[in-house]
Order: structure tokens, then sequence, then C-alpha cells
């Protein structure tokens, strides 16, 4: 749906960008004619991912880098940033998410999930975000968040915490540095077929079944479909979209949130009764 070299000239750097939704983030750009740097903590994983994209005609590059650990993460970032000559877009990707009763979680649960999602987004936002503000450079980030990030949500408690920490930085550094040219941007995706929600999140198919129950199309979502939404945020035509968070979960948080809307399970044999039930008062 995207025009030929849609991102030519431009440079992206992806965190979490070897796996998953990252990594789907990385190849759709650097098809479109982007160079792309993604950085995670696995090197084995990063050289996969780039040998495949540069396979299908990208350009790629890669840095091992800590997103929880500051000097870690700005060593690579500089690298990656010095390499390409600047950079256009950050997207903020690197996560971790387990689901626990939050009781039982252990001080480093917590923090492990906080350093990597919040920290971490913060920690690359202030990097490439001072380089872009010395410089006088435009540029983009794009924020992972998540649905339950204005919501919360039981079991996944430092997610859930470290995500509305996102939405936050997200509407905040969009009002305060919209005015330097630098938009900042988030998605928040709803449930997407990757390896690590299906082995953290979804251990079981009965888990499976009943999220795909919960959502009006009753799958997951592709990656595919959440690239080509980072793509088009990416993009000058979306040059005037600045603070936003897209939700892209195929309606799942909306159909949770109405009062009534658990009757979507309901059969026509319930119906017909519910008919039968509404008996003009005059009769």
């Amino acid at each position: 749906m995207f025009i030929e070299n849609l991102l030519r000239n431009k440079k992206v750097i992806v965190t979490g960008g070897a796996t998953g939704i990252g990594y789907a983030i990385a190849e759709r750009a650097a098809a479109l004619g982007a160079t792309v740097a993604i950085i995670s903590r696995n090197e084995k994983n990063l050289a996969n991912a780039v040998e495949s994209i540069s396979k299908n005609g990208g350009k790629a590059i890669f840095r091992v880098g800590d997103v929880r650990n500051w000097e870690h993460i700005s060593n690579a970032l500089d690298s990656a940033y010095s390499e390409m000559d600047g950079v256009d877009v950050l997207v903020n990707n690197a996560a971790g998410n387990f689901i626990n009763r939050t009781e039982n979680i252990s001080e480093h649960g917590f923090q492990s999930i906080i350093g990597t999602v919040l920290n971490g987004t913060i920690n690359c936002s202030m990097v490439i975000g001072r380089k872009w503000i010395s410089t006088g450079s435009k540029g983009n980030i794009i924020n992972i968040t998540a649905t339950y990030a204005w919501t919360g949500s039981a079991f996944v408690v430092p997610s859930a915490v470290s995500k509305a920490g996102v939405l936050a930085l997200t509407r905040s550094l969009a009002v305060e540095w919209g005015i330097k040219g630098i938009r900042v941007n988030a998605i928040a995706p709803g449930p997407f077929d990757t390896e690590r929600m299906m082995k953290r999140l979804m251990p079981s198919e009965e888990i499976v079944e009943s999220v795909k129950r919960k959502n009006p199309f009753g799958r997951f979502g592709r990656l595919d479909e959440i690239a080509n939404l980072a793509i088009f945020l990416m993009s000058e035509g979306a040059g005037f979209i600045n603070g936003e968070v897209i939700t892209i979960d195929g309606g799942e948080w909306l159909m949770g949130a109405g009062q009534f809307n658990g009757l979507m399970s309901m059969d026509s044999s319930f119906w017909d009764a519910m008919n039968r039930m509404r008996i003009p008062r005059d009769q």
C-alpha cells in the first residue's frame, strides 16, 4: 500500500529489533528504502536479523545494547548514529513482560520490566533527542505502549505501570519537543502472534482461545499490520500527527469496556427470549 522507496534516505533505529514486532518494523522500513539499525542484547539474533534483511535487498546494521543501562545504550546509539551519519526515526520497541500475581513478583522482576520498558524508552529518547536538538535536526520518535496503559491490568502490573509511563512520556515530549521539530507518537498493540508473547503470556491453548474470544475479529494481529502502521507514522504523510497513541487491536479493548459487550457470546435462543420479554406496557 506504500509507494516504492517511500523511506529512501531515511535512517531508522529500532530497539528490540531482532525479533517479533521490532523485527517486522525494521524489515518493512528497510524494504521501503530506509537504512536500519537494530539494537538488542542478543548478538546472535541481531546478526540473523541483519542477514535476513540484507538478503532481501535492505540496508541494515546492528549494535548490541542494553536499554536499561544508560552508558551501555548510549555507546550503542552513538555508534549507530555515527555509522549512519544521523538518525531520522527512533522506534522504542524494546520490552519485556510476564504474567504473575503481583504479590509474588520479586523486586528484580519489577525492576527488570520497568528498566526495559520505561527507563529504556527514556534512555533512548534522551540520547537521540539531545542529538536532534543540539544539531537543530527534525526527528521522529515512535514508542510502543499497550492498550492497558490507560486502564491498567491485573497480573501484568510491572508492564502496566511502565506502559502508562511511556504513554505520559509520549504526550509530554510531543508538546515540549514539537516546537523543535520532533514528533513523538505511540502505537498501542493488542495481542500479536509473536514467539515471546505466546511463550510468556499465553502458554496454554486455553488462554489463547480465551483471548481470541475477547476480540471482535476473533484473532491475533498480524505483524505486517503493525509494521505498516509504524511505516505510516515514519512517513512524511503523517507529518502533522504528534502526541497521538494509535490503538491496533481489532477493537479488543473496546469490547471489554462496554458493560453489555459480554452478550456477544449469546446465541439466537437468548435473543429470542429477550424479544419475548419486551412486551409493551399496554398489553
